[in-house]
């Protein structure tokens, strides 16, 4: 339990990170940006197939490949459903710069709107993280939450600029990224306590879970870090992620 609660508290807590990071860089390049975020997509890929994916076909028993594809795109399909609720990632992330002079309060209002859906999609990718721990394997546990651990860093410095081109305060602007972060490790306690009331459901959960991670980055992080001119380089650093979370696996397991 102890490990659930420090993973709970550092896939939270790295939203929080990246916001403080998104303090001291409030306008990165999109070249920067893009390489972050595909790095750290790589990364989410490998943790969501090794991590999610794999378990469940391990413990799903003769109906193991039935209820992994099944979990999968349930999981696809729940995101899928959140996406038509609140905005695309790669739509808003642009916005906020000084050159587009909106008005305040229409240009508030998006940034919110925004922010609302970066926690809506923490709150299934702290779901991953929790349910992973419920497999008993702690190293693949330890990945899936490495793995969006690293992922919500740049999405935590991305948060920041809009919101402070929009007139937040810095001291406002801090307490919704730390809130969006407290989403992800709410979470986190809801997979974890969800697969242990019932591990029937775990092959299931896992799947979905993973099917999740894999919508977030086809859907959102791929087209955003293949939009301003940077694909090749996205492309090897998403490889560059990919691989390190394949060494890390190797070494833990």
């Amino acid at each position: 339990m102890n490990a659930v609660i420090l993973t709970a508290l550092g896939v939270g807590g790295a939203t929080v990170i990246g916001a403080l990071i998104g303090f001291l860089f409030k306008n990165p390049s999109h070249r920067l940006n893009d390489m972050i975020l595909s790095f750290a997509a790589g990364v989410m890929l490998a943790a969501a197939v090794i991590g999610l994916i794999i378990p469940s076909l391990e413990q799903g028993g003769k109906l193991s490949i039935l209820v992994t594809v099944v979990g999968i795109f349930c999981g696809a399909l729940c995101l899928n459903l959140i996406d038509k609720l609140v905005p695309h990632l790669h739509k808003i992330t642009g916005m906020g710069t000084e050159e587009n002079h909106p008005q305040k309060t229409a240009q508030l209002n998006k940034v919110l709107l925004f922010v609302i859906a970066i926690a809506i999609h923490n709150l299934p990718e702290g779901i991953a993280a929790g349910v992973s721990f419920g497999s008993g394997d702690m190293a693949q546990a330890v990945t899936v939450a490495g793995g969006i651990a690293l992922q919500n860093i740049p999405e935590g410095m991305v948060i920041i600029a809009p919101m402070l081109a929009s007139g937040m305060k810095r001291g406002r602007t801090f307490v919704i990224a730390l809130m969006t972060g407290i989403v992800e490790v709410l979470g986190t306690f809801i997979g974890y306590f969800a697969v242990s009331i019932s591990s029937a459901i775990l092959p299931f959960a896992l799947a979905f879970a993973g099917g999740t991670m894999l919508y977030v980055i086809s859907d959102e992080m791929i087209p955003e870090t293949h939009s301003h001119g940077s694909e090749r380089a996205a492309t090897y650093t998403l490889l560059a992620g990919f691989s390190v979370m394949l060494i890390f696996d190797f070494l833990l397991g």
